[in-house]
C-alpha cells in the first residue's frame, strides 16, 4: 500500500486546501495514473474546520481513479497510523474514506 504524506499544511482551512490542491493533489494524481492501486493520504490532525475539504478531496480522487482505492488517515501516533493502514489494506472494498485517528485506541471489544 502506497502512502502520501500530506504535511505540513497551514492552520487556516482555506490556505490548507489551496496548498493541498497546488502541491499534493498533482502528486496523488500522478501516482494513481502510473498504476498505484491503493493510495492512502496521511494528514496531520486538524480540527473540524478542515474536514469538509479533506473529505471532498479524498472522495474526488477515489471517484476519478476507480478502480484504484484512495483513502485518508488524519492524526494519530505511529501505532494508530500503522493500525489504520493495516485496516485499509485488509478492507478491499473501502475507498473514498477520511478516517481521523487518535492515540488512545478503542480498547478491547467486549
Amino acid at each position: 500500500m502506497a502512502t502520501l504524506d500530506v504535511q505540513p499544511l497551514p492552520d487556516l482551512p482555506s490556505d490548507a486546501a489551496a496548498l493541498f490542491h497546488r502541491e499534493f493533489l498533482p502528486q496523488a494524481r500522478t501516482r494513481l495514473a502510473h498504476g498505484e492501486a491503493v493510495l492512502t493520504l496521511l494528514f496531520a490532525a486538524a480540527d473540524h474546520t478542515h474536514r469538509a475539504w479533506r473529505v471532498a478531496a479524498v472522495q474526488g480522487l477515489a471517484r476519478e481513479h476507480t478502480p484504484a482505492r484512495v483513502n485518508a488517515l488524519a492524526g494519530g501516533n505511529a501505532a494508530a497510523i500503522a493500525a489504520g493502514l493495516a485496516y485499509l489494506e485488509a478492507a478491499e472494498g473501502v475507498t473514498g474514506q477520511y478516517l481521523p485517528l487518535d492515540d488512545a485506541g478503542a480498547g478491547p471489544v467486549v
